[in-house]
């Protein structure tokens, strides 16, 4: 798919600031002639996530074929029509789907929104339509009810832990019940009422709780995963470092950021392959090529499992009589990532990777990461924006 342009990007982000996923289809001027579309990898695991159609399950042919009720947007109308979901017969029955009317609707190399919801297809082409306008119209029109019918959403839960989280801000700076790094989230945990374990599960009712130190430049990053050792090249990350490290400051190391968009100072970048549902990282040097590879499905399943939904709780620090105290100052609410819009960020650049490999005297590789990491400007095109919250002003 093309890169999207300023326009479509604000649009998109219409549909991630009202946690509604869709996903991405460009049709192009020879599948708009043959009233044919490929489904591509993310917009196959889109429909199977969304329990609309798993194509894997599918047989070829036309006797096969799926039809979806579907609803084509223009403005202030709307029409009824379908949509199929196909596998043909032949050569290897490649899925394809296609919205019938579309023709009438779409330009070449238009980029269409498709939200599937409660049985039915909604194709909104974001190319087009001016979504802002019509979502935020006075006026009642077919896309504001949609918007409006999917984002609505209980909120019982959050209300209840910022209302405790407020009442504990409000009883000013309180005393570290830990001396460590650590000792501001295990206060608010103990605080709350939390018990301090292991548990991999969110804190509070499904609530991450993420508690940090305001006076700390903190970079919020979306989770660390290794790649897949058995599907690539490079076996372990002190392979990597001794292809790609360097000596800095008497440490062997590599610290260092890897886009799909350009090649770094290493000769490092990513390679997105939507249709196998792999991210590779690749060299440069053609002696190496392709030697890292990350199962898409695997870093889908990390972002649901750190970020589903979670409070970024950040707190002003002092020391008194030598015990460090803290007063919890502000709140930052996420929630549930757009999963269907990771894949379409890490191709268009907006994800990055971090390696942080180092090797110490004794010779042990340390690995912090890799670290996926989303750039500021696009939080919002994986997240619904966050909603903030002063709890010293208040």
């Amino acid at each position: 798919m093309r890169k999207l342009t300023p326009a479509e990007e604000r649009r998109l982000k219409v549909f991630t600031e009202n946690s509604i996923p869709v996903t991405l289809i460009e049709p192009t001027t020879t599948g708009l002639k043959k009233s044919i579309m490929d489904a591509t990898g993310p917009v196959r695991n889109y429909l199977k996530e969304r329990g609309c159609h798993d194509f894997t399950c599918q047989g070829q042919g036309t006797q096969n074929k799926v039809l979806v009720k579907s609803i084509l947007y223009s403005g202030f109308s709307t029409k009824n029509t379908r949509t199929s979901l196909y596998r043909p017969s032949t050569k290897k029955g490649d899925p394809r789907i296609w919205v019938y009317g579309l023709t009438a609707y779409a330009d070449p190399n238009d980029i269409l929104a498709l939200v599937y919801f409660e049985g039915t297809m909604h194709a909104i082409n974001i190319s087009r339509l001016p979504l802002e306008k019509l979502v935020n119209s006075p006026v009642t029109n077919p896309l504001k009810e949609l918007v409006s019918e999917i984002s609505s959403k209980e909120n019982r839960v959050p209300n209840e832990l910022l209302g405790l989280i407020r009442n504990i801000s409000g009883r000013g700076f309180i005393p570290s019940n830990l001396n460590a790094d650590t000792a501001v989230g295990r206060l608010l945990e103990t605080l709350l009422g939390i018990d301090i374990n292991s548990s991999k599960q969110p804190d509070y009712k499904g609530i991450e709780l993420k508690s940090f130190r305001s006076n700390k430049g903190n970079r919020k990053n979306l989770f660390a995963q290794v790649p897949n050792w058995e599907l690539s090249k490079f076996k372990s990350s002190g392979e990597i470092l001794d292809a790609f490290g360097y000596w800095r400051d008497e440490d062997f190391k590599l610290y260092c950021t890897v886009s799909t968009l350009v090649e770094n100072s290493q000769g490092l970048f990513l390679k997105t392959d939507l249709e196998k549902e792999k991210l590779i990282e690749s060299s440069s040097n053609h002696l190496v090529n392709d030697f890292a590879v990350w199962e898409l499905s695997k870093l889908h399943e990390r972002l649901l499992e750190k970020h589903r939904e979670t409070f970024w709780v950040s707190a002003e620090s002092k020391v008194i009589n030598g015990v460090e105290h803290f007063q919890y100052s502000a709140v930052e609410h996420t929630r549930k990532p757009i999963v269907s819009q990771f894949d379409i960020l890490l191709d268009q650049g907006k994800i990055t990777l971090d390696h942080l490999i180092k090797r110490d005297r004794r010779g042990k590789t340390r690995e912090k990461g890799p670290l996926f990491k989303i750039k500021p400007n696009a939080l919002n095109l994986l997240f619904p924006p966050s909603k903030k919250y002063d709890l010293l002003q208040e």
